[in-house]
């Protein structure tokens, strides 16, 4: 694909938009405009929105709350030729095991518990987002506010997918790193509110100074959680919620492939 303009933090939109590509997996590497990640997409331009059409983008998953998606809308990508699937990760369970627990924890404390529950709870979700990458004609994003932590279980879910190793679904999760005092400075004026109206205990304030505490060490205690509560097998939620070989085989054949 083309490469986007250039964006320039704190305040450039989005900040955390990267594709897959050259992501080791089984029999081979990712191909390029396979499916990209990112955080808000409502806040892309008009110039990035028509490059990415231009280039093959044909489906946008959107991982965020009814609550976030009124607050920023679709943006520019609404008035183009790309289908549109609002998929909300952030469940209860979710949100209760990432800010329920020991005031100050650590990041992977806070984060490990809330990706398990997300991969465990919201397992019918991720296959039916699975489901939209496979059949899309086209290369497919997917996003949420921050692309960090739904984009990030979703990321993982597909790399596993489709035979990535641990190494490298850590490895992209670590990508977002650099852009995550972008990414908060941003969103800092609709985390209140959004905050709010979900219950979550815990403010805009408080949330920051635990996002910067980002370590790519979150997705691998993630993973390792998993396997630990599902006989090895960190996937088993997703099989278990109709992810059938059939569709493991068509998405690693269009990621290889096209």
């Amino acid at each position: 694909m083309t490469p986007l303009t250039p964006v320039s933090p704190p305040l450039s939109a989005p900040v955390n938009l990267r594709e897959l590509r050259g992501i080791a997996i089984e029999g081979g590497r990712v191909r390029p405009g396979f499916a990209l990640r990112a955080d808000d997409l409502s806040y892309i331009t008009d110039h990035d929105a028509r490059v990415l059409v231009r280039d093959g983008l044909s489906a946008v998953i959107d991982l965020r709350s009814n609550v976030e998606a009124r607050l920023t809308g679709r943006g520019p990508l609404a008035d183009l030729p790309v289908t549109y699937h609002h998929i909300s990760l952030l469940t209860q369970e979710a949100t209760d095991a990432a800010f329920g627990g020991t005031p100050g924890a650590g990041y992977r404390e806070r984060y490990v518990p809330m990706y398990v529950s997300l991969f465990e709870g919201s397992a019918p979700l991720l296959v039916q987002a699975l489901s939209v990458i496979v059949a899309a004609p086209g290369s497919v994003a997917f996003h949420c506010s921050a692309g960090k932590d739904r984009t990030g279980v979703l990321a993982a879910a597909l790399l596993l997918t489709l035979g990535a190793s641990d190494d490298e679904i850590c490895a992209d999760y670590g990508r977002t790193g650099p852009n995550v005092p972008a990414v908060m400075e941003r969103t800092q004026p609709i985390l209140g509110p959004m905050m709010q109206a979900m219950g979550i205990p815990m403010d805009a304030a408080a949330l920051a100074a635990a996002d910067a505490g980002f370590h790519p060490d979150a997705m691998r205690g993630t993973l390792d959680a998993l396997r630990a509560r599902h006989g090895g097998d960190a996937l088993a939620p997703l099989r278990r919620a109709g992810l059938s070989d059939d569709r493991v085989a068509a998405l690693r054949a269009k990621a290889l492939r096209g």
